[in-house]
């Protein structure tokens, strides 16, 4: 059963899709009946040969998924004209609490309490900082630069001592360091292997990176021995980015605005949207200390994008081609939700919080219509955050829409419902159980961290409700994947710090999967990770709404929360973390911990999803 699992869902169909406008139409899909109900009764040895001769085509996840994307950018015009759901709901979240703030007279534990607190205490001094070095911009030449640069090497160098051995020299090495990582180690004693990758490329100490003196005798040596030499080799000069960075976060944090804009200018002139990963991510979270310290950053981020989705759904297309994140955490939960379909089950319910335009459902329906015996009657509730207008849902009806269709053609009896609201205000009568569903799921993927936590407010914390409400739901499994961040810190410096590390990790990412003059890489960039840079660093209070967790702090909540954790299916683990080492870049990598599959990138975790239930003991 664990072979024939894997195999019918590693196939996939060609794609066709229908578009209509019309909202969908609740009522009339559950008054629609098929002749040929699912039955596994008799399965027995005769049904692995059926499943190989019911498929013509094999496609993976990421195929089957790009055609369905393809085929929405074709028939759907509208795309053109919106802007992308994730990204209108996260505004207006964000606008919604503020507002409530304002007329309530709360400040909603705006985390600026924190601002000066840690400033002296916990924060990194400026003087000694080489951890973040990027070449100059060529052609500069500004005093400013020389200046800046003879005061940090003066003033003394860090002193860790560095590993010889190139960051992927050992595979072990680099799974153990970051699994043994707890939440507040992995920043306050940097590994060797990411040190070296972070700071320095050539792996060795900071110094072999900074611009030597010389002294005059070897100046005159250097120009009476120049008109010799065909070509000489132009000295890089080094400026410590991430120095300047933490210097002006420290200074935003106390409102100290003359000696941040000095540091800003010095930032301004070594980073830009268009350079390596350093300067680039240091464009950015420059852009986002100065929306901080002259207040712009929640009408910088509440504002509406001039990117459209249809161009964000296609640099997503080129995201899941070269990136696996996304890939593994959902052909992960398939596999997970196909084990118990394949028992015998002819009704299954899937509640999937964040469906966005649900495209992460298209191979998996393919698999339901090629089993034995006919598909299972499948029923989805999607359910997203409200969205502005007068119609919260209908985007999500949007998405029921494309999945109907996408059913029909597979002939896979199906049925829709759409919840746009706030998550933790939804209750059982909302999603309208019915008890003689087979298989309950509920899918959750790396959306939790966008629902409030205890630091936006007195009351209780809205991600425990939402996880009292999934247990008792009382599902069959409880697929949870999350963003493994640590910058979700009440204290500004902190959170800088480590937002700096995690954004850095990304930016990495992109610069060694993407060619530098991608359309896509720059648009996801400019419209993905800028805007979580700018609501991270920029926001406070119940306006910063992206608030990730470490997998660790999620599994102590889950088992609060009373759920119990399924062991992982190795043969899928096992499956999946071939398909990245033989089809992704290799520093990506796939490893477990406490049940959980971790993705990493050069060996920090990045993703992390696991499987669970309700210990209803």
């Amino acid at each position: 059963m664990e072979a024939l699992t894997q195999e019918f869902f590693s196939r996939s169909n060609e794609l066709v899709y229908n578009h209509h406008s019309a909202p969908v139409d609740p009522s009339f899909m559950s008054e629609q009946r098929f002749s040929n109900p699912s039955s596994f009764s008799g399965i027995n040895n005769h049904v692995e040969k059926e499943f190989d001769t019911a498929v013509e085509e094999e496609e993976d996840y990421p195929d089957a998924t790009l055609k369905y994307i393809s085929q929405m950018l074709m028939e759907e015009e509208d795309l053109e004209n919106q802007p992308f759901m994730s990204i209108d709901s996260m505004a207006l979240q964000a606008t919604e609490k503020n507002l409530s703030d304002v007329l309530h007279g709360s400040d909603g534990l705006s985390d600026n309490f924190s601002n000066t607190h840690l400033s002296n205490s916990l924060s990194i001094p400026f003087e000694g900082q080489h951890d973040f070095v990027s070449p100059a911009s060529r052609g500069r030449e500004e005093e400013e630069e020389e200046n800046e640069t003879d005061h940090s090497s003066s003033k003394g160098k860090r002193n860790h001592q560095y590993s010889s051995s190139p960051p992927d020299s050992a595979e072990n090495e680099r799974n153990n360091k970051y699994l043994a990582a707890g939440y507040m180690e992995e920043f306050e004693t940097l590994d060797d292997t990411y040190y070296d990758a972070f700071v320095c490329p050539m792996g060795k100490n900071i110094t072999a990176c900074l611009p030597k003196k010389t002294d005059n005798s070897e100046q005159k040596v250097g120009r009476k021995n120049r008109r010799g030499k065909k070509k000489q080799e132009t000295k890089k000069k080094f400026v410590d980015l991430r120095g300047l960075l933490t210097h002006c976060a420290q200074s935003v944090a106390v409102y100290d605005s003359k000696t941040a804009n000095e540091a800003l200018k010095k930032i301004r002139l070594h980073s830009s949207p268009h350079g390596n990963e350093t300067e680039r991510l240091a464009f950015y979270l420059a852009n986002a200390l100065e929306a901080r310290s002259n207040g712009a950053g929640p009408s910088l981020y509440t504002s509406n994008p001039s990117i459209s989705a249809a161009d964000i759904l296609r640099a997503y297309q080129t995201y899941i081609s070269v990136i696996p994140f996304e890939v593994v955490s959902t052909m992960m939960g398939n596999k997970c939700i196909m084990k118990l379909v394949a028992a015998g089950a002819t009704r299954l319910h899937i509640i999937d919080f964040g469906i966005l335009y649900g495209f992460h459902w298209a191979c998996f329906i393919h698999g339901l219509s090629v089993m034995p015996g006919g598909p299972p009657r499948l029923r989805i509730t999607g359910i997203e955050f409200p969205h502005p207008g007068f119609y919260p849902e209908e985007r999500v009806r949007a998405t029921g829409l494309r999945l109907e269709k996408h059913c029909k053609k597979l002939n896979v009896p199906f049925e829709f419902k759409a919840i746009a609201s706030k998550w933790e205000s939804i209750t059982l009568e909302d999603l309208e159980l019915d008890r003689d569903d087979d298989v309950l799921v509920v899918n959750c993927l790396d959306r939790l961290a966008n629902v409030p936590d205890e630091m936006t407010g007195p009351n209780n914390s809205p991600r425990d409700m939402v996880l009292n409400l999934i247990k008792n739901i009382n599902p069959d499994v409880f697929i949870h994947a999350v963003v493994n961040g640590t910058y979700n810190n009440p204290f500004f410096d902190m959170r800088f710090r480590e937002s700096l590390f995690h954004f850095y990790s990304l930016f990495d990412i992109m610069e060694v999967t993407l060619q530098s003059e991608d359309k896509d890489r720059q648009l996801l960039e400019e419209m993905v990770f800028k805007r979580e840079v700018l609501n991270v660093i920029a926001c406070e209070g119940t306006e910063r709404v992206e608030r990730p967790e470490t997998y660790k702090k999620w599994h102590a909540r889950t088992l609060r929360a009373g759920f119990q954790q399924l062991p992982l299916d190795q043969e899928a683990v096992k499956c999946l973390r071939e398909k990245v080492r033989s089809e992704y870049d290799k520093n990506f990598s796939v490893d477990e911990d406490e049940n959980w599959m971790l993705q990493g990138w050069k060996g920090r975790i990045l993703k992390a999803v696991s499987c669970w239930k309700p210990d209803n003991n």
